[in-house]
């Protein structure tokens, strides 16, 4: 059992360290192209940067929220075995 438990805390180390890392990645690419898309803005395509803008900001919400519900499960099963 407690080797069972140390091996779901490191999975759960190992999880948030790339969750940590996607979180980031996807804020980085996020910000890139919102400023993509805010060139687009002010060169008069404004069609081109509302789309960019929203896929930006749509796929940081996604990557983060897979990252946040992998870390859940884990809190989950930790808490289950602790009890």
């Amino acid at each position: 059992m407690n080797h069972l438990l140390e091996e779901i805390m490191q999975e759960r180390l190992r999880q948030a360290r790339i969750s940590f890392n996607l979180a980031m990645t996807a804020t980085a690419l996020s910000f890139g192209v919102s400023l993509a898309g805010a060139g687009l803005l002010f060169t008069n395509q404004f069609p081109e940067g509302t789309v960019t803008t929203i896929g930006g900001l749509a796929s940081s919400a996604h990557f983060i929220r897979l990252a946040k519900d992998a870390n859940d499960r884990l809190d989950g099963l930790l808490k289950e075995l602790t009890d």
